[in-house]
């Protein structure tokens, strides 16, 4: 079956505002495919156009080839998890999951198959018959995905439905919700600003700002070969170095950075000899100390940060150019504390250069 979702060079408008900018976008069937923003940007805008409860101003939404133009919610190929689940309080856990069923008319056996086979999907066998105050954070939000796969959808759209959760809980149901979409096969359309959600889970991701997709790929593409500068300081942490390009070719730019000197990096398109650009280095791409073949910075160490597994250093350069460092813990050393001198050095290999100023 087709469950493919294309978003037909749709916009969206409210008044005079664009909240959504001209789009064209095909999710393939049972991929799972989030949408990644900050707040705002027009990533529920997107789903609610999906889902039904917006028509969009200019184009069309075609689920499984079809055109969903005047096709209201309730009549559409889609379930939807909202961010507060919106379970029944006073039904039990299978009432909750057959209740689409019971609207639809099928048969009371029918609907106890059905939920018994969805409470095997999500790991929560012998808990049919208890009340959804008796359940935990995380099997709240299965029980909500097992309702809403109930009623079979080509397409199940998630709202953020995990920002309630702890850290921990969170990762937890990252797996849980990838283990559940690979088994069922359906396309998962999921919305989120945590980053970390949706390069874990997604086959692809389209990041977004002001209602214009910025980029869509894969997560390791998004995170290595960022196109914008957006899309490079959004998606993980990033150091950004403005410049001026100096020297050029198909595989690398050398910028002018001032204070800094000449600094190089990967090329991101074409960059004119002259224009300003921005070189983005991450923070676990730097080495302490000066290297042969690699660029070299200056800097002395502001405050040290232990978060675990790895310190992060916050840094400044001479010309007061914030920088971020990640170290893995075992490379701490009581020499490292605030006031103390590094020179900071990168692989031009690891570092990437993208035209203009602007970013996050």
């Amino acid at each position: 079956m087709d469950s493919s979702v294309h978003l037909d060079n749709t916009v969206m408008q409210f008044g005079d505002f664009t909240a959504i900018q001209k789009t064209d976008l095909k999710i393939e069937s049972g991929e799972f495919f989030s949408f990644l923003g900050p707040s705002g940007c027009g990533k529920t805008t997107i789903l609610n156009m999906i889902s039904g409860f917006l028509d969009p101003t200019e184009g069309d939404v075609k689920i499984g080839g079809q055109s969903m133009r005047g096709v209201p919610a309730n009549k559409r190929p889609t379930s939807m998890i909202f961010q507060n689940l919106a379970l029944f309080p006073l039904m039990t856990v299978a009432e909750n999951i057959e209740f689409g069923l019971e609207v639809r008319g099928v048969s009371k056996s029918e609907r106890k198959k059905a939920s018994d086979r969805l409470l095997e999907l999500v790991a929560l066998e012998d808990s049919g018959a208890k009340k959804i105050s008796e359940l935990s954070g995380g099997q709240k939000q299965r029980i909500a995905i097992a309702r809403a796969l109930a009623v079979e959808p080509q397409v199940l759209l998630l709202d953020e439905p995990l920002s309630a959760l702890d850290l921990k809980l969170r990762q937890h149901m990252r797996l849980e919700l990838k283990e559940i979409q690979r088994k069922t096969g359906i396309t998962f359309i999921y919305i989120t600003h945590d980053q970390g959600e949706a390069l874990t889970m997604s086959d692809r991701v389209a990041v977004m700002s002001a209602g214009k997709i910025q980029q869509v790929a894969d997560p390791i593409t998004l995170y290595r070969d960022p196109k914008t500068a957006f899309v490079a300081s959004f998606v993980g942490e990033n150091n950004g170095i403005r410049g001026k390009v100096i020297d050029s070719n198909p595989d690398f730019v050398v910028l002018d950075c001032g204070p800094l000197g000449k600094l190089a990096g990967r090329a991101q398109g074409n960059l004119a000899i002259g224009s300003d650009a921005t070189l983005f280095v991450r923070p676990e791409h730097f080495r302490l100390q000066a290297e042969d073949g690699m660029h070299t910075l200056k800097a002395s160490i502001n405050e040290v940060n232990f978060e675990g597994a790895y310190l992060t250093l916050n840094a400044s350069t001479p010309a007061d150019q914030a920088l971020s460092i990640q170290l893995a813990t075992h490379q701490y050393s009581e020499s490292l504390k605030k006031g103390t001198p590094v020179s900071l050095s990168y692989s031009e290999q690891d570092a990437i250069v993208i035209a203009g100023e602007d970013h996050v």
